[in-house]
């Protein structure tokens, strides 16, 4: 296990609109403030349409709302994301997976983004795994 610490946090807020793709914004996010180690703070918001991947699955599984947002949580790094959200319908069912295409913002998502500075998250593929896992370095 490798173990990396940084003293400074930069913040950023962002509040999405209607019809904006949820991982899409986080992704152009990350690109465009130049987020190198980048976290999810906080999260809240409805959409009219969910794209979750489940557990142990390739294919996305899109749901439509109205929705709220439970939770977000994740790593944002500039060669991908990795997020996961949990949302309720009308009756508090809920449910939640990995973060897809397709998360369509009904009235707002108001989410608070922090980065780690002086880190550098980054994706590479594990053999073990089968999948692109984080890894964490300086940055510089």
């Amino acid at each position: 296990m490798k173990h990396l610490t940084s003293d400074r946090c930069r913040l950023h807020a962002i509040r999405l609109l209607p019809g904006q793709d949820l991982k899409e914004e986080l992704q152009k996010l990350t690109t465009h403030a130049r987020v190198h180690a980048g976290f999810i703070l906080s999260a809240a918001g409805s959409l009219t349409k969910a794209a979750l991947r489940m557990a142990n699955r390739n294919e996305s599984t899109v749901l439509d709302g109205p929705f709220e947002i439970i939770s977000l949580t994740g790593t944002l790094a500039h060669d991908g994301i990795h997020v996961h959200m949990a949302v309720s319908d009308g009756e508090g069912n809920t449910t939640g997976g990995h973060l897809m295409e397709g998360n369509v913002v009904f009235t707002t998502v108001e989410l608070v983004i922090g980065e780690a500075v002086g880190l550098l998250f980054r994706r590479e593929m594990d053999e073990r795994t089968g999948f692109k896992e984080l890894v964490i370095q300086r940055a510089g």
